[in-house]
């Protein structure tokens, strides 16, 4: 059987912990049914045999493995508590020792703060949380962190984005493990995606607009009325009382993104958020002001890694 480790800490997220630790439980049950042995053996380990959760539950966790102990892979939780947990140097070391032994390693959400924390991403490809993309980049400069992808895979090392992304990510370990079939089985049981459409920023537009502070936030709420009117760079320019290039500058430099993908942005998920409401595409494209059905599908496939009909076929 594979050991499969999980860490959790004080103030673990605990859908982090759980969720992939489901994944590996029913690939259990699945390899079971199919007259096969039990693939995996996954605990969560932590400083404390109770390990209390943001959630308000406690966790009953198994104490931090010894180096000797054999080991297949080693899933890092995020959540609240992981900057304390970054400041546990002990837990730190133990994570980069756990990491050399195992065969892969991974982490769930903010729980890439503690492999870069170990210095295990150092050079590599990454993603974590997209609310603390940017404190993460600052944090960690060395790391070639991806603010968009469900998750990553840079040699052995995986890092997931927000939450649920971890049972993306543990799914996507077991289809490496076991093949497609048997999770494809597992997938079926737990009702989610084999392979979820589209990034993480599908679900963050808005959000990361406003993250960017409130000097846009009017205006942003007159597009957001005005999808079918005029918002080319001068019309959005008079909206905001400034000249075409000022504003240009300054609404780059406050959101980083140009005036004409923010409109496509904030169009592209008022077309999710009418489909997923039952509107048919033609009617979510008059409605959001996209000039053509080519348009928009080129818009949304960007955003979504999917089409609007496919979204709406799943999620209408």
């Amino acid at each position: 059987m594979r050991r499969i480790e999980i860490l959790a800490f004080e103030d673990a997220q605990l859908l982090d912990i759980t969720g992939p630790l489901q994944v590996f439980t029913s690939a259990n049950e699945e390899a079971l049914a199919a007259g096969q042995p039990r693939p995996y053996d996954a605990i969560a380990v932590a400083t404390s045999t109770q390990t209390a959760t943001t959630s308000g539950l406690t966790l009953a966790t198994a104490l931090l493995s010894r180096d000797d102990e054999t080991i297949d892979t080693l899933i890092v939780a995020g959540g609240i508590g992981v900057n304390k947990a970054c400041e546990d140097r002990s837990l730190v070391d133990w994570i980069r020792r756990r990491s050399a032994k195992a065969r892969r390693t991974a982490s769930v959400c903010s729980g890439a703060f503690l492999l870069a924390e170990a210095g295990l991403l150092d050079g590599r490809r990454a993603v974590t949380h997209w609310h603390r993309c940017k404190e993460f980049s600052k944090r960690f400069p060395k790391v070639r962190l991806e603010p968009d992808p469900i998750f990553i895979q840079d040699g052995n090392t995986w890092t997931s984005a927000g939450v649920t992304a971890g049972i993306d990510l543990a799914l996507a370990l077991v289809e490496a493990d076991l093949g497609r079939k048997l999770t494809l089985a597992v997938a079926r049981e737990l009702v989610v995606f084999l392979k979820r459409p589209g990034g993480q920023a599908q679900f963050s537009t808005m959000l990361s607009l406003r993250e960017s502070g409130d000097r846009f936030d009017r205006l942003h709420g007159w597009i957001i009325d005005n999808l079918r009117a005029d918002l080319s760079l001068p019309a959005l320019a008079e909206q905001a009382n400034m000249s075409a290039r000022s504003f240009s500058r300054h609404y780059h430099q406050t959101t980083g993104r140009t005036p004409a993908r923010a409109v496509e942005d904030i169009r592209v998920e008022a077309v999710r958020r009418l489909l997923e409401q039952g509107l048919s595409v033609r009617q979510a494209r008059t409605r959001c002001g996209f000039g053509s059905e080519e348009t928009m599908r080129r818009s949304f496939l960007r955003a979504f890694g999917t089409t609007p009909q496919a979204f709406r076929d799943h999620f209408g």
